[in-house]
Parts: C-alpha cells; sequence; structure tokens
C-alpha cells in the first residue's frame, strides 16, 4: 500500500466515519441539537471535499495506485451509507430512497469489479451522469445533516429533500447507463 498525499486522504475520510456518526449518538447535554447538525455537516462537508481532493492530488502529482483506485470508491459509499442511514434514523431522509442509493452503489461496486475481471473496465468507467449524480448527492446530504435554516430564509430540509430525490432519480438514471453499457459484455458471457 503506497502511503502518498491521495491515499492519506482517502484514510482521513474512512477515519471522519464513525466520528460522524457518533456526533449523534453523544448524551444530548453535551451539545445542542443545532451545534450536533453543525459539526455532523461540517465533518461530512470535509469528508467531501476530500474525496474531490484525494482525486485530483493523485493525478497532478502522479500518484495514482492500484491501491488508492480501490479505497477511494469504498471510502465514498461507505460515507454516503453512513450518512443515509444517520439521515433514515433521524427521519429527515425516506428509507425507500436510502435504498435505492446504497442498492444503486452496491450493484454499480459489483459490476465494476466484474468488468474488471474480464478486462472490460472501461466500458463502466465514471460517467458525466455519475459525476452528476455524486455533486447533487453530496450537497443534498450536507443540507440534510445541517437541517437548519441558512440566513433564516433558505430552508435546507426543504432544498435538501428535493435535491435528494433528484439525487436519488439520478442515481437511477446512471445506474440504467452503466448497465446498458455493460450489456454487451453480458451477453458475450452468457
Amino acid at each position: 500500500m503506497p502511503l502518498n498525499i491521495p491515499n492519506i486522504l482517502t484514510w482521513l475520510r474512512i477515519l471522519l466515519i464513525p466520528l460522524f456518526v457518533a456526533i449523534y449518538y453523544l448524551p444530548q447535554h453535551w451539545m445542542t441539537p443545532h451545534d450536533a447538525n453543525l459539526i455532523a455537516a461540517g465533518i461530512f462537508a470535509i469528508a467531501a471535499v476530500t474525496d474531490w481532493l484525494d482525486g485530483y492530488l493523485a493525478r497532478t502529482l502522479n500518484q495514482t495506485s492500484a491501491f488508492g483506485a480501490f479505497l477511494d470508491p469504498v471510502a465514498d459509499k461507505l460515507m454516503v451509507a453512513a450518512a443515509l442511514l444517520v439521515l433514515v434514523k433521524l427521519n429527515r431522509v425516506d428509507a425507500m430512497i436510502a435504498l435505492i442509493i446504497i442498492g444503486r452503489e452496491i450493484t454499480i461496486s459489483a459490476l465494476r469489479e466484474w468488468m474488471a475481471q474480464i478486462g472490460a473496465s472501461k466500458s463502466v468507467a465514471v460517467s458525466f451522469i455519475g459525476k452528476i449524480k455524486t455533486a447533487v448527492q453530496m450537497i443534498a446530504i450536507f443540507l440534510l445533516l445541517y437541517h437548519d435554516s441558512f440566513f433564516q430564509q433558505i430552508n435546507a430540509q426543504m432544498l435538501g429533500t428535493w435535491l435528494i430525490y433528484i439525487a436519488a432519480i439520478l442515481t437511477l438514471w446512471s445506474m440504467g447507463y452503466y448497465l446498458k453499457m455493460a450489456l454487451p459484455q453480458v451477453r458475450n458471457r452468457i
């Protein structure tokens, strides 16, 4: 396992998961609900930024590695799944939306693994729709974690709810796209 800046950032993202989840399990007299939301949203924002930053640095510093290519999407999926489970527990996200998003992540991860094994991983490389889905999903989760209003006028919960529904639609769309791209390889293997 190469120890470089991108991989350290990915490990940091993984280490932030229990910290982020623990915020909502601390005794209520330790902090106000607003403070818990603010801290959890901040931790999630740091994780989202490191997701972008580790990939950028890996390419810029020419520090890409097979281990980093494996670990980065695992860290992303763990963070998103943990956030969605917390949001379901807090009644801020419908369980069906969480199931769609987490189910898609598992399905596409398995598809990518299988496609890599048969030497056709380029067929399911990250697409533009996948990048849009990720951006909308990350913003939605941040807003749903924050939960309060911005500038006393912007309702983060309402905006986050709209965005998580859009993210779920983009999730299904991108899953369909990836499955369509893999279909020729699937047909050849049957």
